[in-house]
């Protein structure tokens, strides 16, 4: 059985639907912060944090899926990341391995590496560049993970997303989705910058697989969907998603600069028109995993729902 937390938020969602559409038989106990569990499955705590009790919440589990933690929240201080990303990660990890359990997976951050690309891909090898307190902690916990796993056995396999996208994901994804939907009109017709992201459904199945395939552990994974794409392609494939016609405006790359900079908008805007790959190709040679789903089969899902957002990174 597999200890899930952050099963209510969207990936952890996904996650679990992706099992019962699937077939799947592994079981999962899903860790919430609600007094009112809907199943008997769960586990409720009130917080997560480096004093989070998790007293019986390991009978019979053999693997800890980690995804809840604290992410870009407005004015959250940086000793919040570092109470919930760092200090409840470890604390999680540390009685998980006294408890017995085998393997830890837990979803760290794009971030970690860095903002932006330039000649090449972020790499699981390559050197860290945490850009703000949210990576910052996630790169901690990272640390602290291999030591636990060094002194105890605790199997520890690290994910690091780009990009999560799919219909109705959290985060600025839903300003194209929704821009596509009321005015397809873009202005990315002269971007030819290179990005990676990963659908949802994907991740789901890479995580799963990090959790029973028999190599993963000591390995550090940069997920995507291993189809490197221009914002121009990207937006044009949320179009396709939706049934819709986008028109992109031949806007040059500085101009959108200049006016991101104008406005304070400079990081969203370089986020749409900057670079950023990865190099994703240890996960098929550790685990012989490929994405199941192209950007096409993973964009057909926002037809269903008319609305997403990408998620964090």
């Amino acid at each position: 059985m597999i200890l899930l937390t952050g099963s209510n938020g969207y990936i952890g969602n996904h996650l679990i639907n992706y099992k019962t559409a699937n077939g799947l038989s592994i079981k999962f106990r899903n860790v919430i912060r609600s007094s009112n569990p809907s199943t008997c499955n769960t586990y409720v705590i009130k917080r997560l944090d480096g004093v989070t009790n998790w007293n019986d919440a390991f009978n019979n589990i053999n693997c800890v899926i980690h995804l809840a933690g604290l992410a870009h929240v407005k004015g959250s201080h940086e000793s919040n990341f570092k109470n919930v990303n760092t200090d409840g990660t470890l604390h999680l990890a540390n009685e998980a391995a006294k408890a017995g359990v085998k393997r830890f997976v837990f979803v760290s951050s794009i971030g970690v590496n860095g903002t932006f690309t330039e000649q090449l891909p972020f790499s699981n090898t390559a050197d860290v560049n945490p850009h703000n307190a949210y990576a910052q902690s996630k790169y901690d916990a990272e640390v602290g993970l291999k030591k636990i796993a060094s002194e105890t056995g605790l199997e520890v396999v690290i994910v690091r997303p780009t990009l999560v996208y799919g219909a109705n994901a959290p985060g600025n994804f839903g300003m194209l989705t929704k821009l596509i939907i009321k005015l397809p009109i873009l202005p990315f017709g002269l971007v030819d910058n290179r990005r990676d992201f990963i659908a949802v459904q994907n991740l789901a199945d890479l995580l799963i697989t990090c959790a029973t395939h028999p190599n993963p552990a000591g390995h550090t994974f940069l997920a995507s969907d291993m189809d490197t794409v221009s914002i121009k392609q990207f937006t044009n494939a949320i179009a396709d998603g939706l049934g819709k016609k986008v028109f992109q405006l031949p806007i040059p790359v500085s101009l959108m600069r200049l006016a991101g900079k104008l406005m304070g908008k400079s990081a969203m805007v370089e986020q749409l028109v900057g670079n950023l790959q990865v190099d994703s190709s240890n996960i098929k040679d550790v685990l012989g995993w490929t994405p199941p789903l192209t950007m096409k089969q993973a964009m057909a899902s926002l037809s269903d729902s008319g609305k997403s957002s990408l998620g964090k990174e």
